[in-house]
């Protein structure tokens, strides 16, 4: 029995995200995302223009006229949402958690996704593998992802990307376009799964950020609950030198992170707690379609 609560987030969500991919979404999706190749259509004659390597010489022969081969892209896409639900997640210092906005992200992509025909899979993760959802298409199934999430309980609070990877590299056996969604605070090295997986498929992070994340507000000694140690500590924020401190320390560990991203060949979409992640999403999607029209 679905609660009304879930029903009516759903209901939302839906709502939300039928307009997103009417308005904005759908089209740069489709320019953003190519199919994965081609099937023969059909022969026709030769016109003035055509690539002469198109031409099918037994036709030809036959009709004694030139004639060209005709082929369409093959559109449908399998998009696979591999998602983080370990603690760090809770943590949001503005209007949202960075749960609610991997939430979001992943219905409205979700959505788009199947409207487009496309095949739509879903793997949460945090210390291990705690939710799998085999491709398919349509929105019930769309739906059914939404519900699962949102239902869902955390079985651990720790972070292990490579093992996350690693799953997925034995489970996609088709070349998928997969959205690893996590704010990536894992201390463990998931370097090398992370190339294995980009091998053979597009490979999308989307890094989950809040303002503290790098900047420390002055609140007085204020407790932080650390949700993956599973502890609390208590901080001065007025201590200006530490928070200088706490924010080299954050600059330097996202440079080492982009610098991971480079290495492995990986786009990378960064979305912020308090910011509207559909701009976000479309500059992303933009500067992907430039890249490939080059």
């Amino acid at each position: 029995m679905i609660s009304k609560d879930i029903l009516k987030k759903i209901k939302r969500i839906e709502i939300t995200t039928k307009h997103l991919v009417n308005t904005v979404l759908q089209g740069e999706y489709l320019s953003s995302f190519k199919g994965r190749g081609v099937e023969f259509s059909e022969v026709r004659e030769y016109a003035e223009g055509d690539d002469i390597r198109a031409i099918d010489w037994n036709v030809t022969a036959r009709m004694n006229a030139p004639f060209v081969k005709t082929f369409i892209e093959e559109r449908e896409l399998q998009v696979f949402f591999a998602a983080d639900m370990s603690g760090s997640l809770g943590f949001g210092s503005m209007e949202n958690t960075k749960t609610e906005l991997m939430f979001e992200f992943t219905a409205a992509l979700g959505f788009t996704a199947s409207v487009n025909n496309d095949r739509v899979g879903f793997m949460g993760f945090s210390s291990g593998v705690e939710k799998y959802i085999p491709p398919k298409k349509g929105r019930k199934h769309v739906l059914r992802i939404i519900r699962e999430i949102l239902y869902h309980k955390k079985k651990g609070e720790g972070t292990n990307i490579a093992a996350a990877l690693m799953h997925l590299a034995h489970i996609l056996k088709k070349r998928s376009t997969i959205f690893l969604i996590s704010d990536f605070y894992d201390a463990g090295d998931f370097r090398d799964a992370l190339k294995a997986v980009r091998h053979r498929h597009d490979v999308i992070a989307v890094v989950l950020r809040d303002r503290a994340d790098s900047a420390v507000p002055d609140m007085g000694i204020v407790p932080f609950y650390d949700a993956e140690a599973g502890r609390e500590i208590w901080i001065n924020t007025s201590d200006r030198a530490a928070a200088a401190r706490y924010e080299k320390h954050a600059a330097a560990a996202e440079a080492r992170l982009q610098k991971i991203f480079r290495a492995a060949g990986v786009d990378v979409i960064t979305l912020t707690c308090g910011r509207p992640y559909i701009k976000d999403l479309t500059a992303f999607f933009k500067k992907r379609e430039k890249r490939g029209a080059r």
